[in-house]
């Protein structure tokens, strides 16, 4: 049998690719054991997407050793860009963040960062707005172990009225080049990606920026962009289209070119990825090649269903390199909805969050608006959270909130009422947009915030005694009930209908679920317990 299959169509998961690729056998076996006969082994362990499940966008990824991390956009919640590890790129695990604080210089807009490893040093490029003046610009930090954290090292491109979307290129010859989308151009120029060459240290840009994609001498607009070599051909892969919201239109595309500074030629399969088969959107990812030379492609798309309300999500697709030099994806030009594990281990199951407060430290999933922090403290197995004192104070109150991973959920929380907050829960886009319930001396009031404007949809009795369970149950990630109970056995519903919650995603990002607390600046609401738990598909 020889090593490659040539074929103008090829069956995967029941649907029929009528393309021009060449395909080895092993990525057909990676794309879900279609070639199985009599005799053979077992297939290997699948997994399913997403990888990296909630709300996960600009994901970039690196290998370090036998670990691949990963990192991603927070935008406007705090902690600043989550941090996974993972040993075999189907099962991650959160470590942290690169930033507990943000940068004294930023002030929001924390996006696109991309994650880079060079002799002992991690690095982060990372888009903020600058303080001073609210620009899009990309700052650097770096680490020497990205478990303790990153330090900011300022700013390494600024371009106009907006740079975003840094990327890091080593050439064979071991220079480094920088690249990002650039806004504001000179001389009314379209928004373009630009590169330069960057110093030694990798922390500054050095000589003149140059333009890198172009069509008949045009710019392209583009975003997200990876770059890679492969013998004499240099690889672009890039996002085009709306990246976000209910009317995106995402896709990913390649070109090549013979010379760093084009001329680039567009595949003629383009674009490459698009969405489909249960997902929409698919963009702006991030290579990375595995040490036995296959190419893996992490990457952001909304699920077609739960859409915007779990926002837009950690998918993992093959690359192959065919014959005739261009990429394509293994599993077809949509998102798989699973293939082999690359490197036959099992996926996890998706859990339940749960939290008891019995440590000192939260998990690094909590989030919160990072205009309005909230006072945190934990001991003895409660979690007291205190109102912000932040001066921007929103009519939702103060939220410590998580992503969720699927739009059917329920999330309860066990309350001590002996604090002086107002404590409740509920569901968070920002500080003009959510939903919820709360403890008020009136009684469990609920109430939403839509367009900065409040509104109470009912009240209830206020049930007596100090401890209290409070339980929002979600459908579809935007039909909710909320219900209370003394006991967690009796559940008393909290008005006659279904809300609905359609207008609390931002349009960037997805809503977080979670806990609030209204009062004066220091007032302090007690929570006992937290649980996140999914309807699983």
């Amino acid at each position: 049998m020889t090593s490659r299959l040539k074929m103008s169509a090829f069956e995967f998961s029941g649907k029929t690719w009528s393309w021009l690729p060449a395909v080895t056998f092993a990525s057909l076996a990676l794309c879900g054991g279609a070639l199985k006969s009599e005799g053979q082994e077992p297939p290997a362990a699948t997994y399913r997407n997403p990888v990296i499940a909630g709300d996960f966008c600009d994901p970039s990824i690196i290998l370090v050793g036998d670990t691949y991390y990963a990192t991603g956009t927070s935008s406007e919640w705090a902690p600043y860009y989550p941090l996974y590890t993972s040993k075999d790129l189907v099962n991650w695990e959160q470590i942290g963040h690169v930033f507990d604080k943000k940068p004294e210089w930023t002030s929001g807009s924390f996006w696109a960062p991309e994650i880079f490893h060079y002799k002992g040093t991690f690095y982060v490029y990372y888009t903020a707005r600058r303080k001073s003046d609210n620009v899009s610009v990309i700052g650097v930090a770096t680490s020497d172990d990205p478990r303790k954290g990153f330090t900011d090292r300022g700013i390494i491109c600024e371009w106009g009225s907006e740079a975003i979307d840094g990327f890091v290129f080593q050439d064979t010859d071991g220079k480094f080049y920088f690249s990002w989308k650039a806004y504001g151009l000179e001389k009314d120029r379209p928004v373009s990606l630009l590169a330069s060459e960057m110093t030694d240290d990798l922390l500054k840009l050095k000589g003149e920026a140059f333009e890198l994609l172009q069509a008949d001498g045009k710019p392209i607009s583009a975003e997200g962009q990876v770059m890679t070599r492969r013998g004499d051909w240099y690889y672009l892969f890039h996002s085009s289209k709306g990246c976000c919201g209910r009317g995106c239109d995402y896709q990913v595309e390649v070109a090549r070119a013979k010379n760093l500074k084009g001329p680039w030629e567009p595949s003629p399969v383009n674009p490459i990825l698009a969405g489909g088969d249960g997902w929409i959107c698919p963009g702006h990812g991030t290579l990375v090649d595995l040490p036995d030379k296959r190419s893996f492609f992490l990457y952001h798309a909304y699920n077609e269903k739960e859409n915007v309300y779990t926002g837009r999500q950690g998918l993992l697709g093959e690359v192959v390199w065919q014959e005739n030099g261009w990429p394509i994806f293994a599993g077809g030009p949509t998102p798989s909805a699973g293939a082999a594990s690359p490197f036959g281990k099992p996926q996890a199951a998706r859990t339940d969050f749960v939290e008891g407060f019995d440590s000192p430290k939260l998990a690094p999933s909590w989030q919160w608006d990072l205009q309005r922090p909230p006072a945190i403290r934990v001991a003895d197995g409660v979690l007291h959270l205190g109102v912000s004192d932040s001066p921007a104070a929103s009519p939702a109150g103060t939220f410590l909130g998580t992503r969720v991973k699927l739009g059917d959920y329920t999330f309860t929380a066990s309350i001590d009422r002996s604090g002086p907050a107002q404590e409740g829960i509920g569901v968070y886009g920002d500080s003009k947009s959510a939903l919820g319930l709360r403890i008020e001396d009136a009684g469990l009031v609920l109430w939403k915030v839509e367009k900065g404007e409040t509104k109470q949809l009912t009240t209830a009795p206020l049930p007596e005694g100090d401890k209290l369970q409070l339980r929002m149950t979600v459908r579809e990630g935007h039909l909710f009930r909320f219900s209370s109970s003394t006991d967690g056995k009796d559940w008393k519903a909290i008005g006659e209908q279904e809300v609905d919650g359609a207008f609390v995603p931002p349009w960037d990002r997805a809503p977080r679920a979670g806990l609030t607390v209204a009062g004066k600046a220091g007032d302090t609401g007690k929570f006992d317990s937290v649980e996140l738990r999914y309807q699983q598909p």
